[in-house]
C-alpha cells in the first residue's frame, strides 16, 4: 500500500497525462524530520508537487487550451483516447499562479484565491515528494505523524485539510502507459468518492461529455 502526504483546499480545474514544456516544473522544497527516538531526528529533503488537476492543459505542440474552464476543445478532444494523446499538462508557477509558497524550512502556505495574469486560481492540492519523480510514502504502523497548522486566517466555510491517500509511488506511470507525466506532475490521485471534476484517471479520459468512449473508472 502506498500513501502520499496531501494538503487539500477546494476547487480544481483539469487533468491531462502528456507532459508540456512551456513552463519548467520546479518543486518547492519542504523538508520533514524523521525521528527514531526522543531528540534523535534526521531531516529529509522532501518537496511538494501540485496536483495535476490544477495544471494548465493544452495541446502538446502549442498553447491552445484543451480545456478552458467551460468545456473541452472538441478539435483536440473528439473522444477520450484522442484527448489523452493530444493534451499535455505543464509545469507550474507555484507562487505567482497558485499561491503556493514554502516561506521557511518545513513550512507550507496555500492561498485560497490567487490573482494572476490569467485571472485567478481558486484552491490547490499538493503532495509530498521523496524525489523529483516519486511521492513520499508512509507506513504509520506503531508510528506518529505530527504537524502544526495555523488556521488563524482561514475564513469561515473553508476546508483546509491534511490527509493520506493511497496512490502509486510513481503516480501511475509504470502501470498505465497513457500516463506520461507521473508523480513529477502530480498525477495518480485516488479518492473513494471518484469526484466528477477529475477528467483523467489512469491516463484515460473519464469525463462523460466526451462521448461513448469515456467512462467512469474506479482508481
Amino acid at each position: 500500500m502506498y500513501r502520499a502526504f496531501s494538503a487539500l483546499s477546494f476547487a480544481s480545474l483539469v487533468l491531462g497525462q502528456q507532459v508540456g514544456t512551456n513552463t519548467a516544473e520546479k518543486h518547492p522544497a519542504m523538508p520533514i524530520e524523521v525521528c527514531t527516538a526522543a531528540g534523535s531526528c534526521q531531516k529529509e529533503a522532501t518537496s511538494v508537487v501540485l496536483d495535476a488537476n490544477w495544471r494548465w492543459t493544452h495541446v502538446t505542440t502549442g498553447y491552445t487550451n484543451c480545456f478552458d474552464g467551460e468545456g473541452w476543445n472538441t478539435t483536440a478532444c473528439p473522444d477520450g483516447k484522442t484527448c489523452a494523446a493530444n493534451c499535455a499538462i505543464d509545469g507550474a508557477d507555484y507562487p505567482n499562479t497558485y499561491g503556493i509558497t514554502t516561506p521557511s524550512s518545513g513550512a507550507l502556505q496555500l492561498k485560497f484565491v490567487t490573482k494572476n495574469d490569467n485571472g485567478q486560481n481558486v484552491g490547490s492540492r499538493v503532495y509530498l515528494m521523496a524525489s523529483e519523480t516519486k511521492y513520499r510514502t508512509f507506513n504509520l504502523l506503531n508510528k506518529e505523524f505530527t504537524l502544526d497548522v495555523d488556521v488563524s486566517k482561514l475564513a469561515c466555510g473553508l476546508n483546509g485539510a491534511v490527509y493520506f491517500s493511497e496512490m502509486d509511488e510513481d503516480g501511475g506511470m509504470a502501470r498505465f502507459p497513457g500516463n506520461k507525466a507521473g508523480a513529477k506532475y502530480g498525477t495518480g490521485y485516488c479518492d473513494s468518492q471518484c469526484p466528477g471534476d477529475i477528467k483523467f484517471i489512469n491516463g484515460e479520459v473519464i469525463y462523460a461529455s466526451l462521448g461513448p468512449e469515456s467512462h467512469w473508472q474506479w482508481c
